[in-house]
C-alpha cells in the first residue's frame, strides 16, 4: 500500500482508536495497536516515516510504542537502530535526561556508546504530546556527539503545543490533530 496525503492520514484516523481517562482522568490515550494489527497500514506508515531524511545512521525510538515504528524505519534506511528507555532499563553506561510529559515527569536514557560521533540520527516516536520526551531525546543523541536530523511522529496532539519545544528541529507528523 502506498499511502499519500490525505488517503494516509484517513487510513490511520481509521486505526486509531481514543481511549478516554488513560492512564489518568482527563487524559485521552491514543490507542495504535488496531494500526499495527493491520499489515498494509503499518508498510504505509513506516514507509512514510522513513522517508525524506536522506542518510541516516542510527534510528532512535523512544520506549515503548517508538520502539515498535523506528526498529522496522531503521531496517527500511538500512541503519543502525537505537533505543532510548526510560531510566533503570539499560544495562552499562548511559546518559539520562529528565523531562515533563503531559500528566507528570520522567527520566530517559541512553547507552554512552550508543552512537559515533557525527552520526546523523533520525528520532521516531508514536505520538508528539508536549515535546518534552522529544526533547530530552535529541538532547541525549547531541551528548553522545551525533547529530539530530529530524524528529519524525506518527500523530501530534497541537492542542499540547509540543512541536514548539523541538526549536529549529526539522519535524513531521503524519497526522496533526
Amino acid at each position: 500500500m502506498a499511502a499519500t496525503g490525505t488517503e494516509l492520514a484517513d487510513l490511520i484516523a481509521a486505526r486509531v482508536r481514543d481511549v478516554p481517562d488513560y492512564p489518568k482522568p482527563g487524559i485521552v490515550f491514543k490507542d495504535i495497536t488496531p494500526l499495527l494489527g493491520d499489515g498494509a497500514a503499518l508498510h504505509a506508515v513506516v514507509s512514510a516515516l522513513a522517508s525524506g531524511y536522506g542518510p541516516v545512521d542510527k534510528v532512535v525510538g523512544i520506549e515503548a510504542r517508538g520502539f515498535i515504528l523506528a526498529a522496522p524505519v531503521a531496517v527500511c534506511l538500512r541503519s543502525g537502530f537505537v533505543p532510548v528507555r526510560k531510566a533503570g532499563k539499560l544495562p552499562g553506561q548511559t546518559y539520562t535526561q529528565d523531562y515533563e510529559l503531559e500528566y507528570g515527569t520522567a527520566t530517559i536514557e541512553v547507552h554512552t556508546d550508543a552512537f559515533d560521533p557525527g552520526d546523523r540520527v533520525l528520532i521516531i516516536d508514536d505520538v508528539l504530546a508536549t515535546g518534552g520526551t522529544a526533547r530530552a531525546t535529541a538532547e541525549l543523541v547531541r551528548r553522545a556527539g551525533a547529530e539530530v536530523v529530524g524528529v519524525a511522529v506518527l500523530l501530534e496532539l497541537a492542542f499540547l503545543g509540543g512541536r514548539s519545544k523541538l526549536g529549529d528541529m526539522e519535524f513531521r507528523a503524519l497526522v496533526t490533530v
